[in-house]
C-alpha cells in the first residue's frame, strides 16, 4: 500500500457528495486522500445514496437533554466562583499578591506566590503552545518514524518503572508493572503491524484539520480556558489554605478556622476543577466531531458546496446548550472516578508511611483497578460524545448506541489501536519537560523575592510541567477527535469512507474486513 506522505489538495476533480448529487467539476480543488495516479482506486462496494441528515444527524430535536445534570453543573460552578471570590479577595487584602514581570526588584515582597508567578505561568503556556505546534508539524512529516520511536519508548518506560519498584522494594507496584512490562513486550509485534494504518489515518485527519482552521481555533480556545481554570484553581486553593488554616491572621477576625474546613473546601474545589475541566474538553470534542470532522465525513469538503455554513459554530451551539447536560453527565462519572483514585493514592501513601505493607498493597491494587475503569470509561465516553454531537442524543442513549456499535460492528478492533494516542501522549510528556526547564531558567535568572530560598521551585516546576502537558494534549485531542469521528462514521456508514478516502478505506478493508461488511445501521 502506497504510503500517505503528502497533502493532495492541488487542482483537479472534486468529491462526489454523499447525498447522491451527480459528479461535478470543481476547479482548484483536488480529490483529497485519493490514491496516487499509478495506484488504482479501491473498487466501490456501496451505492452512495444516503443523506447526511438521515436519523436527525446534524439536525437534532430542539430539546435540552439531561437537565438535572446541567443544573447541578451550573450550581457547582457558581459555588466555586463564589468561594473563590471570598477567599481571594481576603488573600489580596492581606498582601497575598504583589510583584510583576522581570527581575527580583519587580517581584514584590510577598512571602508567597504573587503576580510574578502568574506571568511566569502565562509565558509557560505560550511556550507550550509553540512547542505543541512544532511537534504536530514534525508528527505530520515523520509520522511512521515517530510512531516507531514512541512505541519503543513506551516499552522501555514500563520496564524502567518495573525495575525501579523492585529496587526500592515496592513489591505490590513491582508485580503489577512486571505484568504490564511483559504484556507490552509481547504485544510489540502486533502494535508494529498496525503502524501503517495508524500513520495513514493520522495523516488524513491532519490534512482535514489543515483545511479547517476552526479545528485549531477550538483547540486553542479550550486550551486557554483550561490554562485559566488551572491558574484560577491554584490561587483559590492557596487562598483557601491561607484564610482557614488555624494560626493565620484572618482567624483572629472571628473566622472559623480548622484543618477539617480546609480539607473539605479544597476537596470541593478539586471536585469542581476536575468536573469543569472535563466539561471544557468534552465540549471541544463534541464541537469538532459535530462540526468540521463530521461534516467532512458526510458532506465532503466545503469547496464542493454541500457542507452547511459555519459547521463548527453550529456544533458548538448544540454542544454548549442542548447537549451540555449530557456532556456534564458523562464528565461527572469520570470526575468521581478520578477523585476515588486520588483518595486511594493518599491512603496508599499513608499506609506506606505508617509501615503497613498489606494495607498499602490493597490500596495500590484498588487504585489500579479504579484507574483501569477510569481509562475505559474515558475511552468509551469519547465515542458517546460523538454520538451526542452528531445526533443530539441524551447521554444514556448515546452510551447504549456506542456499546452496540462497538459490539455489533466489529469496530472494537479499530478503536483499540492506541498508537495515535501513544504518539501524541509522548510528545506531550516531552513538551511538559521542556516547559519545566523554561520555568526553572526563568526562576533562576529573575530571582523572585518569594523564592529566595528556593522553597517554591518544585511546585512552580510541577505546574509548568502540567501546563505544558495540557497544552500539547489539548491540541492532540483535536486530532484524536477527528480519528474517533471517522471510526464512528465508518461503523455506521462505511460506504462514505470509500468515497472520502479510498486508500484509507482499502487499507482498513484489508486489515479489518469485518468493519466494512455493511452491517445494518445502529
Amino acid at each position: 500500500m502506497t504510503e500517505w506522505n503528502k497533502d493532495q489538495w492541488g487542482s483537479g476533480q472534486g468529491y462526489q457528495p454523499v447525498s447522491g448529487v451527480q459528479e461535478r467539476f470543481a476547479p482548484g480543488v483536488s480529490q483529497p486522500y485519493a490514491p496516487p495516479p499509478n495506484h488504482p482506486p479501491y473498487p466501490p462496494t456501496y451505492p452512495d445514496t444516503k443523506s447526511p441528515y438521515e436519523d436527525d444527524r446534524f439536525k437534532p430535536k430542539k430539546k435540552v437533554n439531561d437537565v438535572a445534570f446541567l443544573i447541578l453543573f451550573v450550581l457547582q460552578l457558581l459555588g466555586f466562583a463564589a468561594l473563590s471570590g471570598i477567599v481571594i479577595s481576603q488573600w489580596i487584602s492581606s498582601g497575598g499578591l504583589g510583584g510583576g514581570l522581570g527581575d527580583g526588584s519587580h517581584t514584590g515582597s510577598s512571602v508567597t506566590l504573587n503576580w510574578h508567578t502568574v506571568y511566569l505561568l502565562l509565558l509557560v503556556t505560550a511556550a507550550g503552545l509553540l512547542l505543541s505546534s512544532v511537534y504536530l508539524l514534525l508528527a505530520r512529516l515523520f509520522t511512521r518514524f515517530i510512531m516507531h520511536i514512541t512505541l519503543i519508548l513506551s516499552i522501555l518506560l514500563n520496564i524502567g518503572i518495573c525495575v525501579y519498584y523492585w529496587i526500592t522494594k515496592f513489591y505490590s507496584g513491582a508485580i503489577i508493572f512486571t505484568v504490564i512490562a511483559l504484556l507490552s513486550i509481547f504485544s510489540y509485534w502486533g502494535y508494529r503491524s498496525r503502524i501503517p494504518l495508524a500513520s495513514l489515518l493520522l495523516q488524513v485527519v491532519m490534512d482535514v484539520a489543515k483545511h479547517h482552521t476552526s479545528v485549531y481555533f477550538v483547540a486553542f480556545m479550550a486550551l486557554i480556558l483550561q490554562a485559566a481554570l488551572s491558574v484560577w484553581f491554584t490561587f483559590t486553593a492557596i487562598a483557601t489554605y491561607a484564610k482557614f488554616t488555624p494560626g493565620n491572621p484572618s482567624c483572629n477576625d472571628g473566622t472559623s478556622c480548622s484543618s477539617a474546613k480546609v480539607a473539605g473546601l479544597i476537596f470541593f474545589e478539586a471536585f469542581s476543577f476536575l468536573w469543569t475541566s472535563q466539561v471544557i474538553s468534552n465540549v471541544a470534542l463534541a464541537t469538532l466531531a459535530g462540526g468540521p470532522f463530521g461534516c467532512w465525513y458526510y458532506f465532503g469538503p466545503r469547496q464542493q458546496g454541500e457542507m452547511p455554513k459555519h459547521p463548527t459554530l453550529s456544533a458548538f451551539a448544540r454542544a454548549s446548550s442542548l447537549s451540555l447536560g449530557s456532556i456534564a453527565f458523562g464528565s461527572l462519572i469520570v470526575t468521581i472516578l478520578e477523585l476515588l483514585r486520588i483518595l486511594l493514592n493518599a491512603a496508599r501513601n499513608n499506609a506506606d508511611a505508617d509501615g503497613q505493607p498489606v494495607e498499602a498493597c490493597l490500596a495500590c491494587c484498588a487504585e489500579c483497578f479504579i484507574g483501569c475503569i477510569d481509562n475505559m470509561v474515558q475511552y468509551f465516553n469519547k465515542y458517546a460524545y460523538i454520538e451526542i454531537a452528531l445526533y443530539g442524543k441524551p447521554y444514556v442513549r448515546a452510551a447504549k448506541d456506542t456499546w452496540r456499535l462497538f459490539k455489533d460492528r466489529g469496530i472494537d478492533a479499530l478503536v483499540n489501536d492506541s498508537l495515535i494516542s501513544m504518539t501524541l501522549t509522548w510528545g506531550a510528556y516531552a513538551i511538559g519537560l521542556l516547559c519545566s526547564l523554561f520555568a526553572y531558567l526563568y526562576l533562576r535568572f529573575t530571582h523572585p523575592s518569594y523564592n529566595a530560598d528556593g522553597q517554591y521551585t518544585a511546585p512552580v516546576l510541577l505546574f509548568a510541567f502540567l501546563i505544558g502537558i495540557s497544552c500539547s494534549l489539548t491540541l492532540s485531542c483535536a486530532l484524536e477527535a477527528g480519528v474517533s469521528t471517522i471510526f464512528v462514521g465508518l461503523g455506521e456508514d462505511p460506504q462514505v469512507m470509500e468515497i472520502r478516502a479510498p486508500e484509507l478505506f482499502a487499507m482498513i478493508a484489508q486489515t479489518y474486513p469485518q468493519v466494512v461488511q455493511g452491517i445494518p445501521r445502529v
